[in-house]
């Protein structure tokens, strides 16, 4: 046996990935060893409660709940608690004190993510987080260090697998949203309180992440446009596949470039994407980041979003790499964020537009609604008009599925008010962006 130097591991967390990382580290501690140039040795592991159910047994002796003692001294501190506090503090604890840090947790990074690789950058660590953007795909290191030379232009991706699923069996089963998410909570694909998945703060948080290191842009959560899918019902799913679209949550990245220069714009929200387009067959709990780069084209990174095991393996990749950095020594690679791109708001972003509506069956109601859409600058590709009762002519209400050319979504949300306000619009269903064009 090679005699390694041994790399003391702190574990930080032992939840369904956190035990996971545990048992592989110490089930494969040779290979790990033979390919990272050092024997990874686990001293310990904080956890909340010492006697709580884990997915791996694990050595009692390993157990502690004193976090801050196991920190010090390690070369390598894994932190998988998930949440802001006391995680923050202690990632900050292990920086200061001279150790890599591993993470998977998209909400500390979102929301702490420029104080916490300042840090870093002053002892000369570094952070590795390939968990925390898509669960098992690699894309991290792909935007960090393979498109580095490279600018790219957008990223259009799927990273919740709960939303996934829920709008994935809407479409190919017709099913209802409620049903669906229950369906989903009793898989363990929902939690309890699906609030984080379903109205987007979870796909908010990757797209942070994702934009930061496409665009070399500190980008704060406060800066993501966010909406959920709580809204889309059977009818708009329907709807879409009439039309030849799919449904997907979008964490959309794009560098925009206007009069004033270069911007960028990050946006999660429910989308019509082309069936013929590679997002549209993401199907089930999967997760899929879509890059398009100025040199490299479209690229697409598909897998696993979350799962205790799958994410293990992005955890301990980002190990492996930590390991190695600590033999060759120097000091960390900082984050990249020196173009200091302004974040503009939704409002900026130019896109075609399915707008749904219900108006009286009268006649001239459908020059009325063109010519509100053209005095705000929206311009009409397609309009299907269905009538609603017994189809008798002024006799009930009409729905009308517009199409839309590219418009500015200031310019479109203007005009779906005035819409709205027009005394000929009885409701306006539904307004789904088009992307992927």
């Amino acid at each position: 046996m090679t005699d390694y130097r041994r790399l003391r591991v702190a574990l930080l967390g032992a939840g369904s990935v956190g035990s996971q990382v545990a048992g592989l580290l110490r089930q494969h501690a040779d290979e790990l060893a033979d390919r990272a140039g050092a024997r990874l040795e686990l001293v310990g592991i904080a956890v909340r409660d010492l006697d709580a159910p884990r997915d791996v047994e694990l050595p009692r002796e390993l157990l502690t709940t004193d976090a801050e003692t196991l920190i010090v001294g390690a070369d390598i501190v894994i932190e998988l608690m998930g949440g802001i506090e006391p995680a923050r503090t202690y990632v900050l604890q292990a920086i200061n004190s001279g150790a890599d840090v591993v993470t998977g947790n998209k909400a500390l990074l979102a929301t702490h993510g420029p104080e916490i690789f300042d840090a870093a950058d002053q002892v000369g660590a570094e952070v590795y987080y390939e968990a925390a953007a898509a669960g098992a795909i690699p894309i991290i290191r792909p935007l960090r260090d393979s498109l580095a030379g490279d600018r790219v232009q957008r990223i259009m991706a799927i990273v919740n697998g709960t939303t996934n699923y829920i709008l994935d069996r809407m479409d190919t089963e017709g099913a209802q949203f409620a049903d669906v998410l229950a369906d989903a909570q009793r898989l363990g694909y929902a939690e309890a309180d699906p609030t984080a998945d379903v109205e987007g703060f979870d796909a908010a948080q990757k797209a942070a992440i994702l934009a930061s290191l496409a665009f070399h842009t500190a980008v704060p959560l406060d800066a993501v446009h966010r909406e959920g899918i709580t809204s889309i019902d059977k009818s708009m799913m329907d709807s879409a596949r009439h039309a030849g679209y799919v449904i997907k949550l979008l964490a959309v990245c794009e560098r925009l470039t206007g009069p004033e220069g270069e911007s960028i714009s990050v946006r999660v929200y429910p989308t019509l994407i082309d069936r013929a387009h590679p997002l549209a067959s993401v199907h089930g709990a999967n997760n899929a980041v879509f890059v398009q780069a100025e040199a490299a084209g479209n690229l697409m990174f598909y897998g696993a979003g979350a799962g205790g095991v799958q994410t293990a393996s992005a955890v301990l990749g980002d190990v492996v790499s930590a390991a190695r950095r600590h033999i060759a020594g120097g000091v960390g690679v900082g984050e990249s964020t020196l173009a200091n791109l302004p974040v503009v708001p939704v409002g900026h972003v130019t896109t075609r537009y399915h707008i749904t509506l219900e108006v009286d069956d009268q006649p001239g109601v459908l020059a009325t609604v063109a010519g509100i859409l053209s005095e705000g600058r929206v311009s009409i590709a397609t309009v299907e008009q269905t009538v609603v009762g017994d189809g008798e002519a002024g006799s009930g209400i009409a729905r009308l599925v517009i199409g839309t050319h590219k418009a500015l979504e200031q310019d479109l949300s203007e005009t779906v008010d005035r819409l709205a306000a027009s005394g000929v619009v009885e409701r306006v269903v539904s307004v789904l962006r088009v992307e992927g064009d």
